[in-house]
């Protein structure tokens, strides 16, 4: 059954015109009601993302980017606006900006254009900054992601976010506040930087969805190069425009939360946001529209200032940089040298295949690997390389490998703070440790016991291990036996529970045969055997 539709009002963020938008409310959308006690509300949740562009130089100068850096020992005349200074476009910026585009499915413009976008902040010197306002580097687009929200779905969803445009752009500076001297001072060290700002469309209901675009795009940047996705460093910034309204009415006032750059307090700040909205509105009170701070200490999403409006930006075409003109080889006027221009059918021949091309052959591979390990896998480029490694020679259950690369190994790297490509272990190291699993020579509980110590002896073979450590599985029903016969000797009240019908006091037992013999034997087998002498003694 098709999804009902309906038209929206809304105003472009650049040229404050209204237009009509059909938009197809999907039946399983998931409601605010699904989450807190407030009910029938709905969340509309759009996003910028500002992705810095991995470059050696800025945008329109010179000028290094290195991070860190002294402060204010990265700034050229221009990124000071001494007078008299003009900028210089960074071709490697363009070609970055062309490339995230087409990884994102964008639509190139073959001439985009650059403009003025005026407002005074201490930290920007022109009092202006250049952007693409009117005829960005790409339009449209969308980008497949994954959601694990367990208060909604126990298993995770693939949903799509649109894109309304891409547009490169200048960062500007940073002021320095310094409340007990009443002091502030600025570092002009990252004004001019390159920046990728994306703009989706409203496609996010909650802030779990929002975080699994964000982790989609880091991902996708990463791989291709265009941006290094470190948010601690303020190379990926997230403003999230966030409003509320009844299901079937038209979309609410929007505040949007500026510089999120933790997809974890970004989850925060959406979710007390909306939540604030609707405590809002059902006091009877209206949403003003303004540009609010997450403050990470209360989390809580403070008031900074009215939102501007379109026409206080003053936009204007930039009258320093002429249209930027991009083609393809056949498109190539035959004057034109071909390494004087950015061409976008090559760099569409360098994209890497991507996270979500990366599922899709993963899942209709191996069918019976769930979407979730699949997920994890892709995630991390250098465990996917070892599990297709280790699977190659089509000697191991494809399953049995994912799922003890995912949880067991995974989890033994995070405790000792090592990612995988970090990792000692080779991988004919895990198909020697595989096989000894598999073969039963170690218990299910002695495995991630197992794989610690391995990690932490790398140059030590893993049946070397298991000898020293004396970690083999005990398998003798008779040894299993005596196990559960100590431990209902020395437990006669758990034993009188677990005979009444008492599950926990059942399981307490059975947790303390595998802790008498260290966990090197098999829970179902020792649950077994103990519902056997327990039945021994009733009759």
């Amino acid at each position: 059954m098709a999804a009902p539709m309906r038209s929206v009002a809304f105003a472009c963020k650049f040229c404050g015109r209204e237009y009509l938008q059909n938009i197809y409310v999907a039946r399983n959308r998931s409601l605010y009601s699904t989450k807190h006690q407030s009910s029938k509300w709905e969340s509309v949740i759009g996003l910028e993302v500002h992705a810095q562009i991995s470059s050696e130089s800025k945008l329109f100068s010179g000028s290094s980017t290195k991070f860190a850096a002294p402060i204010n020992s990265q700034v050229s005349f221009f990124d000071a606006a001494i007078p008299g200074t003009l900028p210089v476009l960074n071709r490697r910026c363009v070609e970055a900006g062309v490339k995230t585009a087409l990884a994102l499915k964008s639509k190139i413009n073959q001439v985009s254009k650059f403009d003025r976008k005026h407002y005074f902040y201490a930290d920007l010197p022109t009092g202006y900054q250049i952007t693409q306002q009117r005829e960005p580097i790409g339009v449209g687009g969308q980008v497949d992601f994954i959601v694990f929200d367990p208060t909604v779905s126990k298993e995770p969803m693939t949903k799509t976010a649109n894109l309304v445009q891409i547009q490169l752009e200048q960062d500007s500076g940073k002021s320095l506040h310094d409340d007990e001297d009443k002091k502030s001072l600025i570092d002009l060290n990252r004004a001019g930087i390159a920046l990728m700002e994306i703009v989706t469309q409203p496609d996010f209901t909650t802030g779990e969805e929002a975080a699994g675009f964000v982790k989609e795009l880091q991902k996708i940047l990463q791989i291709i190069g265009t941006c290094d996705g470190k948010m601690s460093e303020g190379s990926l910034r997230v403003d999230a425009n966030i409003s509320v309204n009844k299901p079937g009415e038209a979309y609410g006032t929007r505040t949007e939360v500026k510089n999120l750059n933790s997809i974890r307090y970004m989850v925060k700040a959406i979710e007390y946001e909306i939540k604030r909205q609707i405590k809002e509105l059902e006091a009877g009170n209206k949403i003003t529209t303004e540009t609010r701070n997450f403050d990470v200490n209360t989390g809580k999403t403070i008031a900074m200032r009215d939102k501007e409006k379109v026409l206080d930006y003053r936009f204007m075409p930039e009258p320093n940089l002429p249209p930027l003109h991009i083609y393809n080889s056949q498109s190539l006027p035959a004057d034109i040298p071909s390494d004087r221009v950015v061409l976008t059918d090559q760099l569409q021949n360098n994209i890497p295949e991507l996270p979500s091309e990366k599922r899709n052959r993963l899942q209709k591979k191996y069918e019976d690997i769930s979407l979730v390990t699949i997920a994890t896998l892709v995630n991390d480029d250098s465990l996917l390389k070892y599990f297709e490694e280790v699977i190659k020679d089509g000697k191991r259950n494809v399953k049995r490998v994912a799922s003890l690369l995912t949880h067991q190994y995974l989890g033994q790297l995070k405790a000792v703070e090592m990612h995988a490509e970090d990792s000692p272990l080779s991988v004919e190291d895990f198909k020697e440790f595989y096989d000894i699993v598999e073969a039963d020579v170690i218990s299910t509980e002695t495995i991630s016991k197992v794989l610690a110590l391995m990690l932490s002896r790398p140059d030590s073979k893993v049946k070397d291990i298991i000898e020293k450590e004396n970690l083999y599985q005990i398998t003798d029903p008779e040894d299993i036996k005596s196990l559960c016969k100590l431990i209902i000797k020395n437990n006669p009240k758990l034993v009188r529970s677990s005979k009444r019908g008492k599950v926990a006091a059942f399981n307490s037992i059975c947790s303390r045969v595998m802790k008498e013999c260290q966990g090197k034997t098999n829970l179902d087998k020792v649950e077994e055997t103990m519902v056997k002498l327990l039945k021994e003694e009733q009759s």
